[in-house]
């Protein structure tokens, strides 16, 4: 059973995407198999729509959009969304949140990093805990962490520290291992690729699809990374979006979707 993934957006434009093709900063994903067809992050706002249209792709037969988290880049283009949309993603997708500096006794919010958007309109599916979507598709639910890294504040009073415990992915189960797709990766590849393995029970990765959040990471963070993926061997490595050309350059053998880029892994 073959695993078709066409990137409606990323941040790039491919060199053989046709004329008109927008790329922003973000990802959209269309994912479909024989039998179910899932649209993975949405990007900013309605460029996945106008991409789709260029592509010829039929976005009117989803079996579901699955949101890997709640940052504007991710989710920004949920409002182009035919009403009553079926949408997988964790509780927390709401939050407002914002790039900050803490400073001792006070928080001075650089950037709003979420939108305003009515989930009422549509048939929300949240959850923390992984939900099968079909035979081969999987929501993974919250990803666990022993040391969660910061990300900003979360909008309330209390100006919360934002670890971004929303961040999901999405998992296919093919024939030759697992393949996982990721937003941006905000919880770690390591501790990603663990939690897929677990829930699955399912130790080969076929491929590791989608942006990584490796663009500032520290050298002594991108070598852990390379020797985990050295060891896991994954068939397939594929950075986009926030892996960022600095974290590129650490990944054994990786490859760069782009905006109008088809990939089919058999």
């Amino acid at each position: 059973m073959s695993l078709t993934i066409r990137v409606l957006l990323e941040n790039h434009r491919s060199g053989r995407a046709r004329g008109g093709m927008r790329a922003k900063a973000g990802l959209s994903l269309l994912v479909h198999d024989e039998t179910t067809t899932i649209l993975f992050d949405t990007g900013p706002d309605d460029s996945f729509l106008h991409n789709a249209a260029l592509m010829d792709v039929d976005l009117s037969k989803l079996t579901a959009t699955v949101l890997s988290h709640g940052h504007y880049d991710h989710c920004g283009g949920v409002p182009w969304l035919p009403d009553s949309s079926r949408i997988i993603c964790h509780p927390d997708i709401a939050r407002s949140r914002y790039a900050a500096v803490k400073l001792p006794g006070y928080t001075y919010k650089i950037k709003k990093l979420s939108l305003d958007i009515d989930y009422t309109r549509h048939q929300m599916e949240y959850t923390r805990a992984p939900v099968k979507i079909s035979d081969n598709f999987m929501w993974s639910g919250e990803i666990p962490l022993s040391t969660p890294r910061a990300y900003g504040v979360l909008g309330d009073d209390a100006a919360a520290t934002d670890y971004v415990i929303d961040e999901g992915v999405l998992i296919h189960q093919s024939d030759r291992g697992l393949v996982i797709i990721t937003g941006c990766g905000h919880r770690g590849i390591v501790d990603i690729v663990r939690h897929c393995q677990r829930i699955t029970g399912i130790e080969h990765i076929h491929a590791l699809i989608g942006g990584f959040h490796l663009r500032c990471a520290s050298p002594w963070k991108l070598w852990q990374v390379r020797r985990f993926l050295q060891a896991v061997k994954p068939d397939n490595i594929m950075g986009c979006h926030c892996t960022g050309s600095w974290g590129k350059l650490w990944l054994p053998e990786v490859i760069s979707p782009a905006t109008g880029d088809t990939i089919v892994l058999e």
